[in-house]
């Protein structure tokens, strides 16, 4: 580390974040180095990088833009960082995740240390068993339509060192390059399968949905994973309200809920006999919904169980093929 840098980054912080973006076995970007082209001058790439960063003359490369089959034939694309700008991300969410993290709401689950989607899957399911109702959300276009004056407000608000907001500004106004080599201005939202923008997508979202929620309607308990969140309540009139109040609350913070996409939910059991024409929902990639089971004595009952795990689907906002690995499609 040099002492006439203006940014005090290690070169042990650049060698971390490269070993952690090896081991997530990403695909080229726009330059098409591959991460084997890479190791080849291995030092050298790594030390340009702790350079242009400790230096302040880092800029990001365009985004590689890649399209990925939805599971109801829609197309969702993704951003893919070139190699050294995957580990130049690295570097600024192995500093900015320690001061933010331990903030985050705990039924905030996504992309976080220690928590998983199969842990948000099983509170629900619990859940389930307390409240009559879910109200299913769905945030149209989250990524893309982030308000980045926000978004930057709230990195301004925890970043320790300046280096870090002037990274995460130069990613978020970094142009993407289209499959025919066509370069888009983004003047709005954070690409989708960056190595930052889970952390962003969080931090994003503690301020405009889980320390709302937990103000507004602690009386109600929520699971959010990334973008994919459900809010437990009790009647199917108070749903309806927490629906209009959310929506008119993501508003005000620049997004909107899917219309069709986001509905009401009855977790029918054995206590819940009415007929509702959505009866079982999806989180996390997870479907949830009331199965029979057989006691020994032959009784049948009906409880909340989670069915396969199925990453990539069409209401999975985070299997790790979408977001901090996405590049390795």
């Amino acid at each position: 580390m040099s002492e006439a840098k203006p940014f005090c980054i290690s070169k042990w912080e650049v060698w971390e974040a490269y070993k952690r973006v090896k081991a997530n076995h990403g695909a080229a970007g726009v330059d098409e180095q591959t991460m084997a082209d890479f190791e080849k001058n291995l030092k050298g790439n790594l030390y340009k990088i702790w350079n242009r960063m400790s230096s302040g003359s880092y800029f990001p490369p365009p985004v590689r833009t890649v399209k990925i089959p939805k599971a109801n034939g829609g197309e969702r694309k993704l951003g893919i960082p070139t190699v050294s700008d995957r580990i130049a991300q690295q570097v600024v969410k192995s500093r900015l995740e320690p001061a933010v993290d331990p903030l985050f709401h705990p039924d905030s689950y996504g992309y976080r240390p220690g928590k998983s989607a199969l842990d948000a899957v099983g509170q629900a399911r619990q859940r389930c068993w307390r409240y009559d109702w879910i109200l299913d959300l769905d945030i149209q276009g989250f990524f893309d339509n982030i308000p980045q004056n926000l978004l930057i407000r709230a990195v301004k608000k925890h970043a320790k060192e300046q280096w870090i907001v002037l990274y995460i500004e130069r990613w978020l106004q970094a142009p993407v390059q289209e499959e025919d080599g066509q370069l888009v201005a983004r003047e709005k939202g954070t690409p989708q399968g960056g190595v930052i923008s889970p952390l962003l997508a969080n931090l994003f979202l503690h301020y405009a949905f889980d320390r709302w929620m937990a103000k507004q309607y602690r009386q109600l308990p929520f699971a959010r994973f990334a973008d994919d969140a459900i809010v437990h309540c009790r009647t199917e009139k108070e749903a309806e309200e927490v629906r209009a109040a959310i929506a008119a609350r993501l508003k005000e913070c620049g997004l909107e809920l899917h219309p069709e996409k986001t509905k009401l939910v009855y977790c029918k059991d054995d206590d819940r006999r009415r007929t509702y024409p959505n009866e079982k929902f999806r989180f996390s990639g997870v479907h949830v919904s009331a199965a029979e089971i057989e006691k020994s004595q032959g009784e049948v009952l009906h409880q909340f169980q989670p069915g396969s795990f199925r990453q990539g689907g069409e209401s999975d906002p985070g299997g790790d093929s979408k977001l901090e690995s996405a590049s390795a499609q």
